[in-house]
């Protein structure tokens, strides 16, 4: 049985990563994309479905010893995980280091104190957990083939097979360093060169460290804001700038439940989002990145703008359910691919304008063609922003006129007439003045409920939404305007859960709801960073520090969040790590040190 969403450390190569268990398993690698088939997948079925264990040796009918302490080493990706053990300290090093060939896994054992017994079981599961590779010796190195695939694995270790289990059984004294390597190639092609363990763990040490110096954040939050930043950084495919929502796939929001989506696409909202913490802490160049990608992957078609595409640009993301998988905690469907990608989402052409201001705005080289997209954007809103859409969780059920996706709308004019009006490009600056006051009118008189002073989540509905918490954060209305406080009030009383966190809209419980699903689902952790983020924007400075000190509390030992909080079940549920949590957490630490809301 996989561990507990928050048990699991990542580990990546800005290509594709692994999730790793405390106990010393790696129950989920995909080879050699993001979104490719998984190697090992049994996160989201059983240990025949793949696994890689590498830990102290214990009885077979026993569970594996889950290590005792565990951390990052300084401000790396290269994870270190301690057991003690009757016998003895061992420490094991796993990290894949950033790659311009074969994407490698790489674990190093290190004994500490005396003589601990070790094993290391590496079951390989082609396909999502379906195929079984036809594993062979070749040259003395062990390898997996199926179909296009192969995966090379490779120790001074003596091996054996059993149970169609490739095992090591090794002893480890202190000073002792035994290493195993993973390496991907597509079946047709020369065997990968032989890893170089120590080097590459130098090597992706200093990569990491070269990184995390041009932050420019200093504040009382560093250690969050660098962790955040480094698995945001994880996230972005390194070949085209395209960052994926999460590494993974159907983790659920709802445990048993069928909220199970596959993350690994960049979503233009969320890599928009990440776009402007990374311009906010110093990193440019990923910026850049990114904004070529968004080029690359619309250009030619802008008119038929998608909420999101392949981490190359690909458009095409058909969703499948995999049946063989029973899902996380049996919460199926299993799906890979997004059905989602077609929707109408007005509020992505907001959230892709603001990314472009800021690069803009912070100095970003100027490019003449983001510029010309900026503008067939706008053009297109001008036709499409009074229609009802899927809005910014991509709603199932039926299209709605959603106020975020109006606000976010007007964000688009807004900063596009600002382009305007530096200099940097032509527009028709009056007619769009006016576009941009009647998308404010419109929300003003059809998204608000005045007996209530709460703006609403759609037009006609009396439900709320956190997304109307950006409703400041984008500069619609200012922070101090009656019917902003009196919908952070709102929402503070109707969606919040008992221990203070924020809901996105409301659920309906065993029947389908807005968004067209069965089930409820956990605190959504960007809306409660949202929330700390307007307390501190109207003055309540004290209770955002506190909330949002709260929401630190919730990152695991690793200060890893996914994408929500489970109040009933007290865990972290949904897709992991997320950089839509990530994200805001960052924005409101900035946010907490320049208003000095922070305690100590």
């Amino acid at each position: 049985m996989a561990g507990r969403i928050e048990d699991y450390a990542l580990i990546g190569d800005m290509q594709t990563a692994a999730l790793v268990c405390r106990d010393g398993t790696v129950d989920w690698l995909c080879l050699p994309r993001f979104d490719s088939h998984a190697i090992f997948a049994g996160l989201l079925g059983t240990e025949e479905h793949g696994f890689w264990r590498l830990g102290p040796a214990h009885a077979s009918d026993a569970p594996p010893p889950r290590a005792v302490r565990r951390t990052y080493r300084s401000d790396s990706l290269i994870l270190e995980s301690e057991w003690d053990t009757p016998r003895g300290t061992v420490r094991v090093t796993d990290f894949m280091p950033p790659r311009d060939g074969a994407p490698q896994l790489i674990r190093i054992v290190e004994g500490v104190s005396g003589r601990v017994p070790m094993r290391s079981a590496l079951r390989m599961r082609f396909s999502y957990g379906r195929v079984v590779p036809w594993v062979h010796k070749h040259e003395g190195r062990t390898v997996a083939v199926a179909g296009p695939d192969s995966v090379w694995f490779d120790t001074d270790c003596e091996t054996y097979g059993k149970a169609l289990t490739t095992y090591a059984d090794f002893t480890v004294a202190p000073g002792d360093r035994i290493a195993f390597t993973i390496s991907w190639e597509p079946s047709h092609k020369q065997p990968p060169p032989l890893p170089e363990p120590e080097q590459s763990l130098q090597a992706t040490e200093d990569f990491w460290r070269e990184w995390v110096e041009h932050c420019t954040y200093h504040g009382p939050y560093r250690e969050a804001v660098i962790r955040s930043l480094i698995t945001l950084k994880a996230l972005t495919y390194g070949p085209t700038g395209g960052i994926v929502a999460a590494p993974t796939t159907s983790l659920p929001e709802d445990i048993g439940g069928v909220r199970n989506w596959d993350y690994r696409y960049t979503w233009l909202r969320d890599a928009a989002i990440t776009l402007s913490s990374l311009l906010r802490t110093g990193y440019r160049e990923e910026a850049r990145a990114w904004r070529e990608w968004l080029l690359r992957a619309v250009a030619g078609d802008p008119e038929n703008l998608q909420i999101m595409y392949g981490i190359a640009g690909e458009r095409e993301l058909g969703e499948a359910e995999l049946d063989w998988l029973p899902g996380y905690e049996n919460s199926a469907p299993v799906r890979v691919g997004n059905g989602a990608a077609h929707q109408l989402q007005l509020d992505v052409y907001g959230e892709v304008t603001e990314a472009l201001h800021l690069g803009h705005m912070t100095g970003l080289a100027r490019n003449d063609y983001a510029s010309l997209l900026q503008l067939k954007l706008i053009r297109y809103l001008e036709q499409h922003w009074d229609e009802p859409d899927e809005g910014i969780w991509e709603v199932r059920g039926p299209r709605r006129h959603f106020v975020h996706s109006k606000v976010m709308a007007w964000v688009a004019v807004d900063r596009t007439i600002k382009l305007i009006e530096s200099g940097d490009a032509d527009g028709p600056l009056e007619k769009w003045r006016e576009l941009r006051d009647d998308i404010h009118r419109d929300v003003c008189e059809k998204g608000y409920d005045k007996e209530r002073n709460t703006f609403t989540q759609s037009y006609g509905s009396k439900e709320l939404d956190a997304s109307l918490l950006l409703i400041p954060q984008m500069g619609f209305l200012p922070p101090d305007d009656k019917r902003v406080i009196g919908t952070i009030e709102a929402i503070q009383r109707e969606l919040s859960t008992p221990d203070g966190f924020i809901l996105r809209y409301p659920t309906s419980g065993g029947d389908e709801g807005v968004d067209g699903l069965p089930g409820d689902e956990g605190a959504f952790l960007a809306c409660s960073f949202w929330m700390a983020d307007d307390l501190a924007m109207i003055g309540r400075v004290d209770e955002a520090r506190k909330l949002f000190e709260k929401l630190l509390s919730l990152r695991n030992d690793l200060g890893l969040l996914a994408e929500e909080w489970d109040p009933r079940l007290q865990r972290q549920v949904g897709n992991f790590p997320q950089a839509f949590s990530h994200v805001p957490l960052i924005d409101t630490a900035l946010r907490l040190t320049a208003s000095g809301a922070y305690g100590g």
